[in-house]
């Protein structure tokens, strides 16, 4: 069995996987730097079949245990009272809180703090009730995050359905998948971790009980691997908490220490039928934020290009 850090070694992993200085003091794409031009072009070089495949939760007006805030969906106009003669048309009204455990959402910088201070020892007081995140913000990924996608299917090397809330993706795993499907996490690539946890809710049902996800023993992996960002099918934290003393590992080290950027909840069921069809598990991948102004973060709809 894989040894899981304590909570000293997670806690040390605060200095020894810090990015703070590495571009510069004024940077704040942290990892994002390791996407260049080059990576991008390389990626596009992936685009044989022009299958595409969503990698989004659809968003749903629902309550549900593992949703805190319900997204609010109602209509302006409808089709009920349209004239029967001449134009008309139907329109509607979208709100929600995307951070949490159900909306595919990518986490901007400034989205998690520790003793005061996001990525790049920048104070939290930057981001402000009145004005927004004034750093940090989702307004740094406006041109879309394009990059070479790699997903690793760890259920499938486990030999499960789905792994059970609370257990965690340990690096073992990721080498494992690695070598079971015949590809490589590079620098500048965007990793996708697949537990099954959107699996295990659309067969059980929404459930409050925690989820599985990366464990922070990742992180130095993930350091070392120099990838731009991280996705999974879960929160990107295993719940119930691991670390209490260190509230999300994955989050609060990634984000703040390394300027990992997070996209949470994705959904990877189709993506992992159509790896496993095509024998193919690294692809293009676009991911395009909306352009909300000074936000912690955006809903988005990956799309997987093969």
């Amino acid at each position: 069995m894989p040894r899981i850090p304590n909570e000293t070694e997670v806690r040390g992993y605060i200095k020894t996987l810090t990015n703070w200085g590495r571009w510069g003091p004024d940077d704040q794409l942290g990892t994002l730097n390791f996407l260049t031009a080059t990576k991008t072009v390389e990626a596009a070089t992936l685009i044989q079949t022009g299958i595409t495949v969503s990698c989004a939760r659809p968003i749903r007006a629902e309550s549900a245990p593992d949703v805190k805030i319900p997204p609010l969906h109602f209509m302006i106009g409808s089709g009920e009272v349209a004239k029967e003669e001449g134009a008309d048309s139907s329109s509607d009204f979208i709100g929600l809180a995307y951070h949490g455990s159900t909306i595919t959402h990518v986490d901007g910088i400034c989205h998690m703090f520790w003793e005061g201070k996001m990525y790049n020892n920048l104070p939290a007081n930057l981001v402000t009730t009145r004005e927004g995140a004034l750093a940090g913000n989702i307004d740094l990924l406006k041109n879309g995050v394009i990059a070479k996608g790699i997903l690793l299917d760890i259920p499938r090397v486990r030999g499960v359905d789905w792994m059970e809330p609370g257990q965690g993706v340990m690096p073992e795993d990721l080498e494992l998948a690695e070598k079971a499907q015949g590809v490589q996490v590079n620098a500048g690539d965007i990793l996708l971790i697949r537990t099954g946890n959107y699996k295990r809710r659309l067969a059980l049902g929404a459930r409050g009980d925690g989820n599985p996800g990366p464990q922070a023993a990742i992180l130095p992996w993930i350091h070392q691997k120099e990838i731009a960002m991280l996705g999974s099918d879960t929160p990107n934290d295993p719940s119930p908490l691991e670390y209490p003393n260190l509230g999300l590992p994955i989050h609060h080290i990634g984000i703040v220490q390394m300027g990992l950027w997070l996209l949470d909840n994705a959904n990877l069921e189709e993506l992992a039928e159509t790896c496993i069809a095509l024998n193919r598990w690294e692809f293009f991948l676009s991911v395009g934020t909306l352009r909300i102004h000074n936000a912690t973060g955006s809903p988005v709809n990956p799309i997987a290009v093969f």
